[in-house]
């Protein structure tokens, strides 16, 4: 039941993510999508031709399962470790370093460059975002679930 709920809750925690994405980029407010993201480098992985169709075919289900396998991950560790998985402070720890593993690891490796850059100045601020919007759907659903 634990790790079901980290599941669930990093499931929901990204769905709210994503939607918050798409929305913010269709509105111009952000430089991309996190769908568009991972679907780029997922077709350019595969060497597929990224496409409007096959970006979103393939990142909306990579989002997906990257933020379940994240939500799994931090209820397995809290369980492990035998930490509060209901703590602000451990969930937020984890979030940042979320964060800070999307900037300098996760966007180079997606060909989004050092810190995103590819997607604009102020992609680190629009990941900030993303994952403080990950965070509160992640605490929320723990603490629902």
């Amino acid at each position: 039941m634990l790790l079901f709920q980290g599941i669930l809750s990093g499931l929901l925690g990204g769905i709210l993510m994503g939607v918050v994405s798409e929305a913010f980029y269709r509105f111009g407010i952000f430089k991309s999508s996190i769908f568009i993201i991972d679907g780029s480098f997922v077709t350019r992985f595969m060497k597929r031709r990224a496409d409007k169709i096959n970006t979103y075919l393939f990142g909306i289900p990579i989002h997906l399962m990257t933020s379940t396998a994240f939500g799994f991950i931090y209820m397995g560790g809290t369980h492990i470790l035998k930490l509060d998985s209901h703590s602000t402070w451990i969930l937020w720890t984890y979030v940042t370093v979320l964060w800070i593993s999307m900037l300098f690891a996760a966007l180079p490796v997606a060909g989004q460059g050092f810190l995103g850059r590819k997607g604009g100045r102020f992609a680190w601020v629009e990941q900030l975002v993303l994952h403080i919007v990950y965070g509160i759907g992640l605490w929320f659903s723990l603490n629902q679930i």
